[in-house]
């Protein structure tokens, strides 16, 4: 069902700051930025490789304000891992399968991600702590 680690999110104070640190300090590349006004962020995708199943990405999040959920999580935890994403070829599908096996869904439906791709987050509770999304693609 999961074909890859399509991307890790990290939540940050500052995107351009982490930007820059992704940029001089690993070599990788913005391929998008974008303001995700439904999730109250403003997020940088950063290629780091492609393989087989597709490309893999840090996703950098600066919430839009303090009351969102990456505001939130910056407010209680500080910056870093805020979730990591999964490549699955049919999410719909794939929630599906996940639901009936007792996994609670944050998202019953798929909505709009980064790049044009249909996303569904998983609730952390029910996968080790771990906020999990869904993915996928549309043909990056």
């Amino acid at each position: 069902m999961l074909l890859r680690i399509d991307h890790v999110g990290i939540a940050c104070h500052n995107l351009s700051e982490k930007i820059e640190f992704y940029e001089s300090v690993f070599g990788l590349t913005v391929v998008s930025r974008e303001i995700n006004e439904e999730q109250g962020v403003r997020e940088a995708m950063l290629h780091v490789a492609d393989g087989d199943q597709g490309a893999s990405y840090v996703q950098l999040l600066e919430p839009l304000h303090p009351d969102t959920a990456v505001g939130k999580f910056l407010a209680k935890r500080g910056e870093g891992v805020h979730h990591v994403g999964y490549g699955v070829t049919d999410i719909t599908k794939a929630l599906e399968e996940i639901s009936a096996k007792g996994v609670r869904l944050v998202d019953e439906r798929p909505r709009h991600g980064s790049m044009g791709a249909s996303i569904a987050f998983l609730h952390p509770k029910d996968i080790g702590g771990v906020l999990t999304e869904l993915v996928e693609t549309s043909r990056r």
